[in-house]
Order: structure tokens, then sequence, then C-alpha cells
């Protein structure tokens, strides 16, 4: 089934992928990292150890340099070590909740569900990076409400009304800011996009020179 997915992949975009096999996601998710590039590797419950027991902490997923410094100052380097402690130790030290699921982590274990549900974005966008910086903010009102009309095309064809509009501005050099006006009621047509990117627009108090744009239309879920 790995190898179909690949090939699939390959024939649509040309791209080849890594593709991780596992008893549950956070297995399939590190099995990804052994399977580069563009192999595939199966980590299970049988080889968990034998992959990753001898490994740092931050070699699992979740848990970073601050988080594995704090593990190597209790004496616990590896996974192996991590996954021998006491849960109601490390309860103590890093909280009830986050404490035991550390050493969850480390025996390979995870209640997180995989659902075949389609993944709908909460939001969508369009943005732009001028070759020249944009000083006019005459030319720069144009250029939100192009991207608002291009954002507005992009919902109506999803038929998915958004609720409100965020616009963003990176001034010169790289200051980036954003602000957001609600919509009077959910729409896809482009009039009230405009008019709400315009108004998010208006709030910005900077009229410095721009170097990016974007418009992003929200949705109620």
């Amino acid at each position: 089934m790995a190898r179909r997915i690949q090939e699939r992949v390959r024939a649509v975009t040309e791209l080849d992928c890594t593709i991780g096999i596992g008893e549950n996601k956070l297995q399939a998710k590190l099995a990804t990292g052994y399977g580069k590039p563009a192999g595939i590797f199966r980590l299970t419950h049988g080889s968990w150890f034998d992959v990753l027991g001898g490994q740092p902490t931050d070699a699992l997923w979740g848990i970073g340099r601050k988080t594995a410094a704090k593990l190597d100052a209790l004496g616990i380097g590896t996974v192996r070590e991590l996954a021998d402690t006491d849960p109601r130790a490390l309860a103590g030290r890093f909280g009830p909740t986050i404490g035991p699921w550390l050493v969850q982590t480390a025996r390979g274990l995870s209640p997180a569900p995989v659902e075949g549900t389609p993944y709908l974005a909460r939001s969508h966008g369009r943005e732009v990076t001028f070759q020249r910086d944009i000083a006019d903010w005459a030319e720069v009102r144009g250029e939100v409400v192009r991207l608002a009309r291009l954002v507005a095309d992009d919902i109506a064809a999803e038929r998915r009304p958004a609720v409100r509009v965020v616009v963003k501005v990176r001034y010169v050099p790289f200051i980036t800011q954003t602000h957001g006006q609600a919509l009077e009621a959910p729409a896809t047509a482009s009039a009230p996009i405009e008019a709400a990117a315009l108004a998010a627009l208006d709030q910005f108090n900077g009229r410095r020179p721009v170097r990016l744009l974007g418009v992003r239309a929200e949705f109620t879920s």
C-alpha cells in the first residue's frame, strides 16, 4: 500500500515522498524520519526500543531541547531511560498531564485516533511580495482590492462563506502587522470581502513603504 501511495504521489506531483508505517500515529510519524529520502520505514512496538531506545529524548516528537535538558538534569538522557521512569515522579516536575505523557511517548504509546475525515482549512488567503517597495498607499489599497477579489473567487468556488477578513502588511524592513474585520453576514461575494479588507487596511496607522501584502478570509469552521 505504501508503495502504491508513493507511485500515485509521483504520478500527480512528480515528487517523491517518504512514508512511515506504525501501530499508531506517533510511531508512523517518527518512522518517516528514518525512511528519508523517499523511502518506506516501519516502526512498531516490537522494534521501538531497538530503533529509539538509545536515542536522546528529544528524538521523540513533542520533546524539544528545553524539555530534554530538564530531563537530562534528572539523569534521564535516553528514550529507554525515560520509558523506564515512574510517571508519578515526572508528574511532580512537569505537571500531572505532561509528566505521564512524556513517559507514555517514550514507550511508543499514543491514544490519538486516526481519522479519515477530509481536512478543511479554517481560512483561505492570497499574498504577494513585491519586487519593489510600494510607498504610495493608493497603490496599496488597489493591491488589497485585487487580492480580496482573488480570495472571493477562491471561496466562492469552494462554496464556503467567510465571516472575517484579515489583512497582512509587511513594512520595510520586515515588520509584519495584521488587522481583521468581521463581516456583517457570512459571504462569498466579492463586494463585502473587498469592503472588509479595506476596513481592515484602514486600521493600520503606519504609512511606510510596503514589501508584502496579504488578504485572508476566515470561515466559521
